[in-house]
Parts: structure tokens; C-alpha cells; sequence
């Protein structure tokens, strides 16, 4: 079995990961939802312009809908995020969003698609939301609100949504003109939300961390994520995506100088032993079958 898609999704939780540690170089008072819409503008711009240079978009044959729902998909998970957290605390409203979106992905791969996540993915993801729970319990103050629960929980949802969509377009369009059609729509639908508009990107200190987030963080990033997409299941990349949580919490260490308790530790042991149990379990999985139907 091919271990490279299981890879390129790491590679993209990694990027992702990077986002929270960059963020602290932005000047202060610049909302969220500014920071992600430009951010796409970015990311979704620049891969644009290389598609059309490509000619590798046909507007008349284009999947829109997959297009357009994965790109509605993607703003709104931003957005809800972003608002939970003020009512929530960062820690519980990463713990549930992030927590919360593989099981969504599990259920709306199985609903929709009728593709039952199995056993290994199963283990996988509970030592992975388990190894999350523990990495932020003790970091920074929460505050268990209704209303920052659901949004957190829509979130998580709105992420399962997305990679099912993304799937979906992967499988009729090549990977870069759909994350570049993807994000620069996702831009349009965020940036009348932002509040800030866009002169504070060339501001003080501001202009290298978004071109960073719009290019690494975004650009590579999905490229990574859709390419690993197209090879497993939806399910099984919203778990191995949990490792965004663990990139931010070891950078932040290492870079900010933050704190990590005993139990945030054995957190992030848990973290690294689910997705090493899905992406082994996984292979062994695949090759059994393989061998059966040789056989």
C-alpha cells in the first residue's frame, strides 16, 4: 500500500498547525474572519492565476456545485470556529470543533456515500480525540457555554462537510485549479464579513505572515490535503488531520515558550498513537485484502 497520501495529509495538518504560532505576529485588532478571508484571497488567488496560465480551468465544464459547497463549506467552518471561541476559550472550542469533526465525517461518509468507517479508524479516532482532550485541558481559561458548544459542534460539522465535498470534486477536477477555484470563492463569501477589509495586510509587521498563511499555510497546504484525499477515505483524513492541534501545541512550545503539563504530554502521545495506528492499521487493512482477493 501507498503510504504518500497518509503522508500528504499530515504534511497539510502540519501546515495548518503553523497558523495559530504566525497569527501572534499580527498586529493586534484584526478580526478573525479578516485574517481567513484574506488568507484565501491569497492562497486561492495566486494558484488561480497558475491554473489559468495552465489552462486548466473550463468554466463551461466546470463542477460547480462541488465547487460552490465546498467553498461554502470551508467559509463557514472559519466562521463558526472564530465565534465559538470567543464565547468558549480557545482550548474547548478547539477540543470540540476539532474533536467533533471526525465523527461527523464518520457518520456523513456513512450516510451519504454508505461507506461504514471500520474498526481500525474507530481506535484511531478515539485515541486521537482523547489524546486532544488531554493536550488542552489545562491550557488557557474555558468557559463550558450552550451557545459556543453548538458553534464549535457546527464547525466540526462544517469540516466534515468540506472534505466529503472536496472529495467529491477531486474525483471531476485536477487538484490545484480545485483548491484555487475553491478559496478564491470561499474569499468572496468572507470578505464582506471581515470588518477590516484589506489595507491592514500592508501594515506594520502584518504582510509577511498572511502572504505565509495564503501561500504555505493555504496554497500547499490543501494542495497536500486534496492530493491525500483522493486515495483514502474522508473519514480517515479528518482524523489524521487532528494533527494540526499537535503541531500548534509543539510550536508554541518550542517557539512562544508555552507550557505543556504531564497530562498535555501524554495528550500528545495519544495524538501521535492514533494516527500512527490508523496509518499502519490502514496499510495492513489494505494489503490483507489485496493478498485475499490475489488469493
Amino acid at each position: 500500500m501507498n503510504l504518500l497520501p497518509y503522508i500528504f495529509v499530515l504534511l497539510a495538518a502540519m501546515l495548518w498547525g503553523t497558523v495559530g504560532t504566525t497569527q501572534t505576529f499580527l498586529q493586534e485588532g484584526v478580526s478573525s474572519v479578516a485574517v481567513a478571508a484574506v488568507r484565501s484571497a491569497i492562497g486561492g488567488g495566486v494558484l488561480l492565476i497558475a491554473a489559468f496560465a495552465m489552462r486548466k480551468i473550463s468554466f463551461k465544464n466546470w463542477s460547480w456545485k462541488w465547487t460552490i459547497l465546498a467553498a461554502l463549506t470551508i467559509a463557514l467552518f472559519q466562521s463558526l470556529f472564530f465565534t465559538s471561541v470567543r464565547f468558549t476559550g480557545v482550548a474547548i472550542g478547539t477540543v470540540v470543533t476539532i474533536g467533533s469533526s471526525p465523527v461527523f465525517s464518520g457518520i456523513v461518509e456513512w450516510l451519504f456515500w454508505k461507506r461504514k468507517p471500520n474498526r481500525i479508524w474507530g481506535i484511531a479516532t478515539a485515541l486521537a480525540i482523547i489524546g486532544c482532550i488531554l493536550l488542552f485541558v489545562n491550557r488557557g481559561e474555558a468557559t463550558v457555554h450552550p451557545i459556543g458548544i453548538l458553534l464549535a459542534l457546527s464547525a466540526g460539522l462544517m469540516f466534515a462537510f468540506y472534505t466529503n465535498c472536496s472529495k467529491q470534486l477531486t474525483e471531476r477536477e485536477e487538484t490545484l485549479p480545485a483548491v484555487a477555484m475553491t478559496f478564491t470563492i470561499c474569499a468572496l463569501i468572507l470578505l464582506p464579513f471581515s470588518g477590516n477589509g484589506v489595507s491592514w495586510v500592508f501594515t506594520g509587521q502584518n504582510f509577511a505572515p498572511m502572504v505565509f498563511m495564503g501561500l504555505a499555510a493555504t496554497s500547499l497546504a490543501y494542495i497536500f490535503f486534496l492530493s491525500g484525499l483522493e486515495k483514502i477515505t474522508s473519514s480517515s483524513a479528518v482524523t489524521l488531520s487532528l494533527a494540526e492541534p499537535l503541531t500548534a501545541a509543539l510550536l508554541g512550545v518550542f517557539f512562544i515558550g508555552e507550557y505543556l503539563s504531564t497530562t498535555s504530554w501524554i495528550g500528545v502521545a495519544m495524538l501521535l498513537g492514533g494516527i500512527i495506528v490508523l496509518t499502519v492499521g490502514s496499510r495492513k487493512t489494505i494489503d490483507e485484502n489485496i493478498s485475499t482477493n490475489d488469493e
